[in-house]
């Protein structure tokens, strides 16, 4: 639709164009002919202009990235043992400590009781010997130090077997979302059996490589926009919060990260991200269309309006081209603020051809 809207609009400049010819010569004024006396033809192109003005100009990168979550952990179990219940299933939030499964604990509860009772004996014993030594200086002192050692070798058992125990509840290591259990009511579970899976993707880290000539432009805390295809009313406002010191010999690209929020939780995992990041600010800057360029062997140059009324006339100006962005590109010289740059027909006009402004700003 927009290319047919062009050559509508190409068709009319000609058409002006034409029309312009066939009525100066009408007017049958030979001192206006071009092309020899008594011609009446006079070349007029319509044109559409565009005054050039300072503004501030951001050059950037864009960049394909993929979503992944701020955390992402499979549990497994540290103790063996059957699965007693489950406490919490895939789908729930969950919060740091909450417990999610428990395993039959029935067999190190009671190696627990055994533990405390020798525990409490061996606590006994040494306080007695304590005291019939310090005190009394009964007994010897080796009775003495073993009945110290019992006493804590069987502190140590209990609080192992009580570690152990508390271990028989699996607990979520940190808050989100229980993303899958790989267990159910019954299963035989061993030390190191995978569990259950969960989530956090509040926020999301999103996962890009960065051509390597913009090393220099890019460094943590860089701010970045982000979208998303597939969720127009997502995304925002991200930060560069890590920035790889290699290059992959393979694509020439560093990895980078960026840290986005995701109280919604709309955004999820492995999904596509389309990154602008900026690359630099130029303040003052005479930014063109880069339509109205017109490319020559050496160079390019542009097309301005000079002139009022009958005396409008094109002057070619060759400029100096900087940063771009889009379909825009600043002019570093060549080009004053406040000129009437030749947005439409450039193409069609040379250095002094007379011209009719129709439209433009």
């Amino acid at each position: 639709m927009r290319q047919r809207g062009e050559t509508v609009r190409r068709a009319f400049l000609l058409g002006a164009v034409v029309a312009a010819a066939c009525g100066d010569a009408s007017a049958g004024d030979p001192g206006a002919a071009e092309g020899g006396a008594g011609t009446g033809f006079v070349r007029v192109i319509n044109v559409e202009v565009q005054t050039v003005a300072p503004e501030r100009f951001i050059e950037e990168i864009l960049l394909t990235g993929t979503v992944a979550a701020e955390q992402d952990v499979t549990v497994a179990a540290e103790e063996s043992g059957a699965v007693l219940e489950i406490v919490r299933d895939k789908g729930e939030r969950v919060r740091t400590g909450d417990a999610v499964l428990r395993i039959d604990d029935r067999v190190l509860r009671a190696q627990v009781d055994q533990a405390r009772a020798a525990a409490q004996l061996a606590e006994e014993t040494w306080t007695r010997r304590r005291r019939l030594w310090e005190e009394d200086r009964v007994g010897s002192e080796l009775a003495y130090l073993e009945a110290r050692f019992a006493a804590e070798q069987s502190a140590a058992t209990l609080r192992g077997l009580e570690e152990r125990l508390a271990r028989t509840v699996i607990r979520a290591p940190f808050a989100g979302v229980l993303e899958d259990r790989m267990v159910e009511v019954g299963s035989l579970v061993a030390a190191g059996t995978p569990v259950f899976r969960v989530v956090d993707a509040d926020p999301v880290k999103i996962r890009a490589g960065v051509p390597e000539r913009y090393a220099p432009d890019v460094r943590p805390g860089t701010a970045a926009d982000v979208t998303f295809d597939v969720l127009p009313e997502a995304g925002g406002l991200a930060t560069v919060d890590f920035v790889g010191s290699a290059v992959d010999p393979r694509n020439r690209t560093f990895p980078v990260e960026f840290r986005l929020p995701n109280p919604q939780l709309r955004i999820k995992p492995e999904m596509v991200a389309n990154v602008t990041l900026e690359r630099s600010a130029v303040e003052g800057a005479l930014a063109v269309p880069q339509d109205a360029l017109v490319r020559l062997d050496d160079g390019y140059v542009v097309f301005v309006v000079e002139g009022e009324g009958e005396q409008t006339f094109a002057r070619r100006r060759r400029v100096e081209l900087g940063s771009s962005r889009g379909n825009r590109v600043v002019v570093t010289a060549g080009l004053e603020a406040g000129e009437r740059l030749v947005v439409v027909g450039q193409k069609s006009v040379a250095d002094g051809d007379r011209v009719r402004v129709v439209e433009g700003s």
